[in-house]
């Protein structure tokens, strides 16, 4: 059955039919969204990459429906029980719910009590009390004509009889809806203490004795309440506003007091909602629940971590690189500019060994070896210590500054396949040292070796749903991958596998092809690669890199299908590529352009050519260049260094719905509560920061016992 998805689509998205339609066409032709978005934007009209994933989500949804409208149609229509009036309704359902609530009278149950009611003959019994008949007869006289072996008393009749008419009120989508939506406007989420030996550490005491609202639970305490319940500790339930929920069904079955039926139909409506409905409706209250929290959790996570991908990378430096331990002692790994190792070394400045001035002795002579000029920090165990270490360092031999870094996911990296293949004949816990030092020189080509749910950056992020989690981390990775760019001749197969079009296959032959041959000298160059056909290289090459190859125009996003209208475009400003000073000549002349008429004369779209006029004027633009550099320190702050209205720079560790985590320089991360992130009311944590911000930070209290630091951005 045709629907036209395609309106519905422009309408609910307030767009054209027409741009929907080519968007769609586009779309199922296998063109990515990191594709359409940056160079069919004269197709699409300018969508975004977050537009056309919401539009993608929302056709995916809409033709599930209609695939399940037509199948419950089917179905129903085989048992000769389709209607025009119920075919009308179930095509005019918005959501999949509603269609199963249309579908439920006439879907294949197992055994039901109303199935063997029916068997034993007692539905003209059940019509009778539905119709609530108006007779002087007396009840056992009505139900002596059913009475059997199986069906001893009147009784037994008409508890049978109430079972059919209790599965008929149950089956009716306007009960389940009824019920449905007075559940989730009055109902209750609550949670109690099931067992105190399940949580001997009182992790969910907040939830001993815990009621809210189902409209305002926050996505936090679904979350928590649901681990707490797997885990044993709590015991959950949804209370529903039973009373005026029966109520309302006696609205829709009303009982004639007139009938000697009426207290049998009573008794069935609240038998059909105890037995039938109610459960069922906690059930989807719970699961709806779940859910939205899923949704919000996962988008917390994918927000963050796009935060964290997007922090800028610290160029041109010789790393040192620490992964502090105590009994272990301390990974130390010295990196180039590239990120190749030069040296490593085990040191062991703390506790049990306390061997100090041993360390400062190595890590000088590491740092003048080398030429180190930055010392970056794991931020986990004895990061603080090693801290104060480096501090003394620069603070007496005045070599170098330092760095925090987050080594969330260092570990799972070190011992991944991945580690293995780059450094073959390291050690596990050294390969953590290095993973550290190069995330300082480009946070992004490290950060894609680790599964992101490793990374630490959400809420509960191994509760919610794994595979919708994976997708959008996924989403996550190959848009900022996309928007960044990858330079073909150095990415790990990694990075090169989130480009558009490419996948694990394809980025390790690129890499191997590489190697074997050398570096290559163009995006063309790139055909080469097994594997490698037009359509792949259609929705890849943009967002290949080729800095120093044949063409300056291969270290921009200029896609090489638009390379004639570069052509034309430099010959129509008597330009040339070769010239040194291009960057600057098109952005003098850009100003004085009738850009639609110049995109009409070269034959391109105005999107299109105010791209290639972006690129041209900025050649290997990095976009996270243009966002505030990380701290740079060369001394440390204790707690007790802390006073409030001192005022402060740090880093944005960690968003959640309440505030910000800020790295301020000590060993507590502070915390910027959402009250205390503007001068006006904020309702969104995730509007005013995101994970790697650099931000200005006063200090509004410290407790040192607590270990709690409030921080405040307001003026």
């Amino acid at each position: 059955m045709t629907r036209d998805l395609i309106r519905k689509l422009a309408t609910e998205m307030s767009l054209r039919r027409e741009q929907v339609q080519r968007t769609v066409t586009l779309l199922d032709e296998g063109n990515t969204v990191p594709f359409v978005a940056r160079y069919r934007k004269e197709m699409t009209g300018s969508l975004d990459e977050e537009q056309l994933r919401i539009l993608l989500e929302r056709l995916t949804y809409l033709r599930k429906l209609a695939e399940r409208q037509d199948a419950v149609i089917a179905s129903i229509a085989e048992q000769d029980k389709l209607t025009p009036e119920l075919e009308a309704a179930i095509l005019e359902a918005e959501t999949l719910q509603t269609v199963e609530d249309l579908y439920l009278p006439y879907k294949p149950k197992r055994r039901t009590r109303a199935m063997i009611a029916r068997e034993r003959g007692l539905e003209p019994l059940a019509e009778r009390i539905l119709a609530q008949d108006i007779t002087r007869d007396p009840l056992d006289r009505i139900a002596a004509p059913f009475l059997t072996n199986d069906v001893p008393t009147t009784e037994d009749a008409c508890q049978g009889a109430r079972d059919i008419v209790a599965e008929h009120i149950s089956d009716d989508a306007r009960t389940r809806d009824t019920a449905r939506r007075l559940t989730r406007q009055r109902g209750l989420i609550s949670a109690v203490l099931a067992d105190a030996d399940q949580d001997p550490r009182q992790v969910y005491a907040t939830y001993y004795e815990f009621q809210a609202p189902l409209r305002t639970a926050r996505p936090h305490q679904v979350l928590a309440i649901n681990r707490g319940e797997n885990e044993g500790a709590l015991r959950v339930r949804v209370e529903a506003p039973d009373g005026e929920i029966i109520e309302r069904l006696a609205r829709l079955y009303p009982p004639d007091h007139r009938s000697p039926f009426a207290i049998h139909l009573e008794q069935a409506i609240t038998d059909a909602y105890k037995r039938l409905i109610a459960p069922a409706i906690e059930r989807e209250a719970r699961r709806a629940l779940t859910e939205a929290a899923d949704r919000h959790a996962i988008t917390v996570f994918a927000t963050n971590l796009r935060g964290l991908l997007l922090q800028p990378p610290v160029r041109d430096h010789v790393v040192l690189g620490i992964d502090p331990g105590f009994r272990t002692g301390s990974k130390v790994a010295v990196v180039d500019a590239t990120g190749k190792v030069l040296d490593t070394a085990t040191i062991y400045p703390h506790p049990p060994q306390n061997r100090r001035d041993e360390a400062l002795a190595m890590l000088e002579r590491l740092v003048q070896a080398h030429g180190a000029d930055l010392i970056a920090i794991g931020n986990g165990t004895a990061s603080r210590e090693t801290e104060e270490l480096v501090a003394t360092l620069i603070r007496e031999r005045a070599l170098a500054q330092y760095l925090i870094v987050d080594e969330a996911g260092a570990s799972v990296y070190s011992a991944s396949p991945l580690a293995r293949a780059e450094l073959p004949d390291m050690d596990v816990s050294m390969r953590g040292a290095v993973s550290i030092a190069r995330r300082v020189l480009d946070p992004l080509a490290e950060l894609v070796k680790i599964d992101p749910r490793s990374i630490g950056v959400g809420m509960y992020q191994h509760d919610v749903d794994q595979k919708a989690l994976g997708t959008k981390l996924d989403e996550v990775i190959e848009s900022v991958v996309n928007r960044v760019g990858v330079n073909v001749n150095t990415a790990s197969p990694a990075l090169l596998q989130h480009v558009a079009g490419l996948g694990p296959k394809l980025a390790e032959r690129i890499v191997a092809l590489r190697d074997a041959g050398g570096a290559f000298p163009s995006r063309y160059a790139v055909r080469q690669v097994k594997g490698m056909g037009d359509k792949t290289f259609e929705q890849a090459a943009g967002f290949l890199r080729v800095p120093g190859g044949d063409t300056l125009l291969d270290n921009t996003g200029v896609h090489p299908e638009s390379y004639p209208v570069v052509e034309r475009l430099l010959h129509h400003l008597d330009l040339s590529l070769s010239d040194p000073n291009l960057a600057r000549q098109v952005r003098d002349r850009r100003a004085g352009l009738d850009v639609p008429a110049l995109a009409d004369r070269l034959g391109v779209g105005v999107p299109t050519l105010t791209d290639i006029l972006d690129d041209l004027t900025r050649p290997g633009r990095d976009p996270r260049s243009e966002l505030p550099a990380p701290v740079l320190r060369s001394d440390v702050l204790k707690m007790e260094d802390l006073r409030p209205g001192m005022r402060l720079k740090g880093t944005v560790r960690n968003v959640v719905d309440f505030g910000a985590f800020v790295d301020i320089g000590v060993k507590q991360d502070g915390l910027v509560h959402i009250s205390e992130m503007a001068d006006f009311r904020v309702r969104d944590p995730y509007e005013i920061v995101s994970v790697g911000d650099v931000i200005d930070v006063t200090v509004i209290n410290v407790d040192i016992d607590r270990r709690r630091i409030g921080l405040s951005m307001r003026d």
